[in-house]
Formats: C-alpha cells, sequence, structure tokens
C-alpha cells in the first residue's frame, strides 16, 4: 500500500469541495475562496486578452458558474451536423438541426478578473482549482499561462505561486474554446463549474491529497484507514524525531548536488467525526524520513452505515504540524484538510450480484447528462439538489453520470441524500464518433483524466462504480480491447476498491473479442433480450442494464391509436405519453423489466434517462425546431411525466402508487376508442367511466410484457364527464382511488412552489409550477397561453421553462407559452433576508401570486 500510494499520489488534491466559510473557520493557515462575482466576459478570440494591461472596461460583468450559450437564440444552423450515427443503425449520414440544442456554444470565449491573495506572502503557496470549464482552457496569470486543460468534463488544478506579483496586483485570464462538431448533445460554454483560489503554508497537503478507505465494515466495528500526501519545498527534508540527522552533501533533483537542506520535523493528528462534531477516533503520526505519505489506521466502534436509506457521514478532520529540526521550538500548525467520508461495505459476487453492507440489493438507477435544462451547464447545488429530490420521490437510488465526470457539487449531494454512482470518463476513446470528439485528446490525456476523475471523486461513499466509457466504436475497432485493459488498469491502479464498467451497445463484437470479459462488471445498453445469452458467454456471472429503455414521451400528449412503435413521428414533433413508443435500439420499459425481474444475475438498471437534457431530440433529430430530448422520466422543466409513475410504482415500496392517463378532455373525440392505463403498486384495479364501471383489471404475466405492470382498458369510449379508477389490494379490499375530470374553459393560474424557505445566499432556487386550470380548479390540458412573470422583494426571476423540445422562447426572458397547460418558473434568493413574490399574469386568466421567505444561514 505504501509503495502504490508514494508512486502514484504525485497529482493528489482535495476529496470533495470544501466550503471557504468552513476552512477559514477551522484553520488561518488553509484559506479557500471561491471565485464567483466580478468576472469579465467577452465573446471572441482577443488578442492581448491574457495581459494585465488590457482594458475588458466594455465586457460583460458577469457569476461563475457561466454559461454563456444557454442565453441563445436557438437557431437550427448552431452545430448543425451531417453525420451518420451507427449506434442509431443509421446506414446514410443525414442533416442534424438540433443534436446539440441549436444553441449557440461554439467559439471562443474569454474570462477575467483581479485576483486578490488575502494573507499571501513568503512560505505560502496559491493553487487555482478549476471543477470543470467548457472546453480547451489556458489559464494565464499576469499574462503567463500557468496550463492548459482540453477536457471540459474534467476538473484540474494549477499551482500559480510562482507567477503571482509581489505587490499582489494579480490578473487571472481564461481562454476557452468550443469546436464545432464536438458533441453529441449540448455540453455547455465557458466557466460552468466552479472556480476555486487555495492558499496554504507552503509545508501543506495537496488538492486531492487523502486516499480514505474502509477494508472492514462489520456492525460492532470498522477498520479505516487514511493516506495523507504532505508535500514540503524544494530544498527540505523530513526529519524522524530521535534519529540522527545528516545533511551535510545530501542533494535531491530541486536543489543540485551539494547543497544543504533544512530538516523539518512533521506531525499529522487526525480525529474522526460525526456529523454532530463528535470524535470517535484519533490518530497522531510522526512522518517517517523519504515517504511523502503519511498513513493512519483507526478503529470506530458501532459504525453508523452509508446507504441510500441511511446516508450517514464522518469527517477525517487532519492537522499538519511542523517544527525546525534545529531550532528548539514547539510544532506549529501548517495545514488543516477536512475529508468527508462514509463507512460501507459493498461485494459484486458471480452468481450473487450486487450486495451493500452485506444486503443484496439491485440498482434503480437513472442516467443523467450534466446540464440543467433552463439553467444551462452552469452547476447549481439548489437545482441538483431538486433533482435528486424528485429522484428520491421515484424510488431511484443510483445514477450513472452520462457521459462524463459530474460536477462535485452532484457527488457531494449523492453522498448527503443516499445515491449510489457510476462516474463514467469518456463517450469516445482512439475511434471518433464526432470530428472533433475525445478521440483528438486520447493518447496524450485519457490517463491524466482517468487519474484526475479517480483521485476527486474516491473518498466519496456514493461511488461504487467507475465507468471507462460509453459505447465507443473501438468495442469493435482493432486494439479497442487492449485499450478498454489499460483504461482499467489505471482505475485499478488509483482505486482498488472499487470495480470498473463500461456501457457497451455492440453485442456481437464486445462479447467475441473479449472486451465485454476483461470489464470487472459487464454493463450492456439496450440488450435485455440478450442477457440470458451474455451471462453464458462471459466469465463474471454477472451483468447489469447500463442504458436501458431510451422511450420517448411528451408530458400530456397524447397521440391515437395507442400502440407500440419504433421511431414513430408525427406532424407536431411530438411523441405519445402512453409510454408505448421507444427508439429502434431500445425498448420499453416494461421488456427491461421482466429481465430484471427473471434473471437472479442482473444487477439492475440505469434507464434512459432521468431528466430531458438539451440536444438529442430522437426521433426528431432532423426535424427542427426540435432541441431537446423526449427520453426523460421528468421534462426539461422538472416537471413529471406519466413514465414516473410507471417506475415509481416498481421502485418506490413505501409509498403508494395510482395514477391514470390520459387526460380527459378530448373535444372532438366523443365515441371515440380512447384507451386508460393505470400506473400503481396496487394488484389490481377497476375503472369507471361517468360511473360506469368499465371492468376490473389485475397485473398477470403473458407474452406482452405490459400486462405484468400496467392495468389497461383497451377498449374504452371517450365521452365527457370523468374517469375513476379504485384500487385494490392483494385481499381484493379497496385501498385508493384516483379521479380525472374532464375540464371547463381556463379560468385561473395556480402556482404551487416545490419550496417556500429559501437561503439568502445569492444561489437558491425554487422551482413553482403554474398550472392553468378551469374555475373548479382542473387543469387544462391543452392550454397554450403566454404567461408573463414578476419577480419583487429578496429575490429575482431566473429563467423558466415549460418542457416542450419544440419550444424556442428563450429561458432567461421572464414569459413563456404554457405547454400542455403547465410550466416552471425558477426564482432565485438574494443575499437579503426577506419576502420574495411572484406574480403570474395572462390574458384572460385570472392571475397569481406566491410568496416566498429568504432567510439567512446561522453561522457556527
Amino acid at each position: 500500500m505504501k509503495d502504490f500510494i508514494a508512486r502514484y499520489a504525485r497529482r493528489g488534491m482535495l476529496a470533495g469541495a470544501l466550503l471557504a466559510s468552513s476552512l477559514a473557520a477551522t484553520a488561518q493557515a488553509r484559506r479557500e475562496y471561491l471565485l464567483t462575482s466580478d468576472w469579465k466576459f467577452a465573446l471572441g478570440d482577443l488578442p492581448d486578452a491574457a495581459r494585465p494591461e488590457f482594458s475588458d472596461a466594455k465586457w460583460q460583468t458577469v457569476q461563475v458558474p457561466h454559461d454563456w450559450a444557454i442565453y441563445g437564440p436557438f437557431d437550427s444552423r448552431n452545430d448543425l451536423q451531417k453525420v451518420r450515427i451507427e449506434q442509431n443503425n443509421e446506414k446514410e449520414a443525414k442533416t442534424k438541426a438540433g443534436r446539440t440544442g441549436g444553441l449557440p456554444f461554439i467559439g471562443t470565449g474569454w474570462y477575467r478578473r483581479r485576483l486578490e491573495l488575502p494573507q499571501f506572502g513568503p512560505g505560502k503557496r496559491a493553487v487555482l482549482l478549476f471543477d470543470g470549464a467548457m472546453s480547451n482552457a489556458h489559464v494565464f496569470v499576469n499574462g503567463r499561462e500557468v496550463g492548459y486543460w482540453p477536457y471540459g468534463y474534467n476538473s484540474f488544478s494549477f499551482d500559480i505561486t510562482d507567477f503571482l506579483r509581489p505587490d499582489g496586483r494579480n490578473t487571472l485570464a481564461v481562454r476557452l474554446q468550443n469546436q464545432p462538431e464536438s458533441s453529441r448533445w449540448y455540453p455547455g460554454a465557458g466557466l460552468y463549474r466552479n472556480v476555486h483560489l487555495i492558499v496554504t503554508d507552503d509545508v501543506y497537503i495537496p488538492v486531492w491529497g487523502t486516499y480514505l478507505t474502509t477494508p472492514e465494515v462489520t456492525a460492532d466495528y470498522a477498520r479505516v484507514k487514511l493516506a495523507t500526501e504532505v508535500a514540503v519545498p524544494p530544498g527540505r527534508l523530513i526529519g524522524r524525531k530521535g534519529a540522527e540527522i545528516d545533511v551535510k552533501g545530501s542533494h535531491d533533483e530541486h536543489i543540485g548536488r551539494g547543497a544543504m537542506k533544512k530538516v523539518l520535523f512533521l506531525r499529522l493528528d487526525t480525529d474522526i467525526q460525526t456529523a454532530d462534531g463528535q470524535v470517535v477516533a484519533t490518530s497522531s503520526t510522526p512522518l517517517e524520513s523519504g515517504l511523502p505519505v503519511c498513513e493512519q489506521a483507526f478503529t470506530i466502534l458501532q459504525p453508523q452505515l452509508w446507504s441510500p436509506e441511511t446516508p450517514t457521514l464522518y469527517t477525517a478532520v487532519s492537522r499538519l504540524y511542523v517544527k525546525d529540526a534545529r531550532a528548539d521550538t514547539a510544532f506549529r500548525l501548517t495545514d488543516e484538510y477536512q475529508t468527508r467520508f462514509g463507512i460501507r461495505s459493498f461485494k459484486f459476487e458471480p452468481e450473487k450480484g450486487f450486495s451493500l453492507n452485506g444486503q443484496p440489493r439491485r440498482f434503480k438507477g437513472v442516467c443523467n447528462h450534466h446540464d440543467l435544462g433552463p439553467l444551462g451547464a452552469a452547476v447549481n447545488t439548489a437545482a441538483l439538489r431538486r433533482q435528486l429530490t424528485l429522484l428520491k420521490e421515484l424510488g431511484a437510488d443510483a445514477i450513472r453520470t452520462t457521459h462524463n465526470m459530474p460536477a462535485p457539487e452532484l457527488v457531494s449531494l449523492a453522498d448527503e441524500m443516499g445515491f449510489m454512482l457510476i462516474v463514467e470518463a469518456f463517450d469516445e476513446w482512439k475511434t471518433p464518433k464526432v470530428k472533433n470528439g475525445y478521440s483528438q485528446y486520447f493518447d496524450e490525456w485519457s490517463e491524466k483524466d482517468v487519474v484526475n476523475m479517480v483521485r476527486r471523486d474516491r473518498n466519496h461513499p456514493s461511488v461504487v462504480l467507475w465507468s471507462i466509457g460509453n459505447e465507443v466504436p473501438d468495442q469493435w475497432a482493432p486494439g479497442g480491447t487492449k485499450l478498454a485493459r489499460r483504461l482499467q488498469d489505471i482505475v485499478h491502479r488509483e482505486d482498488p476498491t472499487r470495480p470498473v464498467t463500461a456501457g457497451m451497445d455492440q453485442f456481437d463484437a464486445a462479447v467475441s473479442n473479449g472486451f465485454a470479459a476483461l470489464l470487472d462488471v459487464p454493463g450492456f445498453n439496450y440488450k435485455p433480450h440478450r442477457y440470458a445469452e451474455a451471462y453464458g458467454k462471459l466469465p463474471q456471472g454477472m451483468l447489469m442494464g447500463s442504458e436501458t429503455a431510451s422511450t420517448v414521451s411528451s408530458r400530456g400528449v397524447y397521440k391515437f391509436p395507442v400502440v407500440k412503435a419504433k421511431d414513430k413521428q408525427y406532424p407536431d414533433n411530438q411523441s405519445s405519453s402512453y409510454d408505448l413508443e421507444a427508439s429502434n435500439w431500445s425498448q420499453t420499459p416494461d421488456e427491461e423489466f421482466v429481465m430484471q425481474d427473471d434473471l437472479p444475475y442482473n444487477l439492475g438498471e440505469f434507464v434512459w434517462t432521468g431528466f430531458d437534457y438539451l440536444g438529442e431530440p430522437w426521433p426528431y433529430d432532423e426535424k427542427w425546431p426540435s432541441h431537446s430530448s423526449y427520453f426523460g422520466i421528468f421534462d426539461l422543466a422538472g416537471i413529471p411525466k406519466d413514465r414516473y409513475y410507471l417506475y415509481r410504482a416498481r421502485w418506490n415500496a413505501n409509498k403508494p402508487t395510482l395514477h391514470l392517463l390520459p387526460h380527459w378532455t378530448w373535444p372532438g373525440r366523443e365515441g371515440q376508442t380512447t384507451p386508460v392505463f393505470a400506473y400503481t403498486n396496487y394488484p389490481s384495479a377497476e375503472l369507471f367511466v361517468n360511473g360506469v364501471s368499465q371492468g376490473r383489471q389485475t397485473k398477470a404475466s403473458s407474452d406482452q410484457p405490459q400486462t405484468r405492470y400496467r392495468l389497461m382498458w383497451n377498449e374504452v369510449k371517450y365521452q365527457p364527464g370523468s374517469i375513476k379508477v379504485v384500487a385494490y389490494d392483494a385481499a381484493g379490499k379497496a385501498v385508493a382511488e384516483e379521479e380525472v375530470r374532464t375540464a371547463g374553459k381556463p379560468h385561473h393560474i395556480r402556482l404551487v412552489a416545490d419550496r417556500t424557505n429559501l437561503a439568502a445566499d445569492g444561489q437558491d432556487l425554487a422551482y413553482v409550477t403554474a398550472r392553468i386550470e378551469d374555475a373548479q380548479g382542473n387543469l387544462c390540458p391543452e392550454a397554450t397561453s403566454q404567461l408573463q412573470f414578476k419577480v419583487s422583494g429578496a429575490g429575482r426571476f431566473r429563467a423558466v421553462a415549460n418542457g416542450d423540445a419544440t419550444n424556442l422562447e428563450v429561458f432567461h426572458q421572464p414569459r413563456m407559452k404554457a405547454f400542455q397547460g403547465m410550466l416552471a418558473a425558477i426564482v432565485q434568493a438574494s443575499e437579503q433576508a426577506g419576502e420574495v413574490q411572484l406574480k403570474a399574469t395572462a390574458p384572460g386568466l385570472k392571475g397569481a401570486t406566491i410568496t416566498l421567505q429568504t432567510q439567512k444561514k446561522a453561522v457556527d
């Protein structure tokens, strides 16, 4: 273990994003600052923009995280691609107008700001940490380039100590460039994730400098191991207390032969604390001469185990002390570093599958792209928390971060809220999918990117699998299996505690050439009908649905006749919410459910996708104005589609689910067949139309998978009034009912907030759903009124979305048409405590106002 860490921990950095306030409060030797404000931004490749004397007075002032492209406008000519998509089984190249979202993310952008470094001076170090920058980031300090990182999804850092001016007048500049045809979805643009400035003493723990494992976990005790890297300045030696010290003639590559070194004694004190600050284990360890890593071991009695149901977290608080070996002085604190972690054990075993803390379970997971709908790619913790809250209510317990490294805020929230993660690295290796994709960087950068991915996130309990790629064409290309082995070996080197997977779609090639066999855990995309074959041919004795379903639907839209279909298109560019339409490479949810339930070696599934996202508007990627996906369980505004209830009925056993579809307002369809479905976790139910029974349906196995997971009345004739479903438990007792009524004319707007109390931090968000209802409070499901919003008080209007993949209205203006009677407006808190009012109006409708409250957080 010592050799492993000493050799490979050189680029180590901070495990998990730490807030500046907590760092400043606990250790003056280390300070971290989020560089969010006072940035200047300009589009275009501007000569001399890195120079300190360059005038940026006319540039736009922005806050970071910032996505320059989300403000639009939408245009079919933005990144127009003519391609043949092999993964979609296409035979010829076709023009894709909305493949990457139709937003103007291509081009060069510059960011600049003054860089203030309080308390910086001799004996200090300064590091810039970028959580992500899209893309091809060139970073300059005082006109000199300090580093370059091409992959826009990865985190990276640069030591800028030697680039700083002694008078403290420093300028930071970042040049970013997005190429055309570089992505298959909307990637975002700019400094879309946080930028940190970290100032420490020159004897310190580097960024991502700890590696914590829990090699033994029982109900009675847990063994915890912590390896901590320590950096010392060139010309210093780490001495061993009580040992002979001879520095004459010592030398190394930093200071030259024969130079004199200064010997330091170092000690690392670490406390393991519970969430409420109780210390449950300690260690005080002198650092040994010549070893840059300190290893400590702890025993925690009666540990509280981390799981999705009980996401208990601990923190290792490490304090680094130093003294001059020749001086008769006391040790002084030189750094303090916190590593948050969870105690859990998991196994992936042949025939037995996956277990967490000794309990077998299957992944109830979703795949998610990184954009936040109307907010674009600019990360926001409140928006991420809302997504995870909705997924919790769905019953999901896992996320695959498709197809790239996630924002660190997502990983931290997964720790806190209880989600298991597959952290994924790449969508492309050496063989390209798009003209200017990652293949151009793979040879030089793939190891660096994998190392940073693993080191950043390996202390997080939520991370249970690493994925080295998604549907890479190298599955069948010559040398692809060798590349997979190399990437997997890098991951194993950096983190031997977790297995490696990949999402494979080319079944025959991957199974035949050894690609699938070498992976720790084989993941198959859209291959439920071949799971049994894979199990018989592969050595692992287990597999999982790494990407499933790709069912398409538009919230609240229903098409007739109701039939199963692949790649079905309609003149309005919408897809039916009866959840029977899928892409040609995939299946309806029910077909995957069957194989999840019937095959004991199946580890679970990751549905494509949890949320709609910008770009990839299949099956309309050749038909503008479609510019966002139809795959989501939630639409782009985060409003649940009908499919939400199909998955919730299966995944959330703690709450009853009973949901009717479609809506029941169909003027002109009187007397026509209008099937009615119920999604429920009750075994049977009876449907009534205007009080007349349509019969009782019971879930049952048959050749049609839908009968096993849905209750369907396929011959119902529409007549205005109401439909009501009564659900029965296993004993035949009526236990729940749901009713949908025919709506009258639109009468008023109703506002419903997901939260009414916000933090007055300038970042917190409330999502307010606006519903157009009739006089009796029924949703008007076809209403398309233009809503206007106004925010007053201690907040501001942030964005709006209606979930319509064809809607070209920009998100940041306070107006938008309702889609199927609804949309969601986003209110952002200011930094002042007080009331916030959101007012919604529309011609011919009674308006509505909702009041929110913002509050200052208590300071510890």
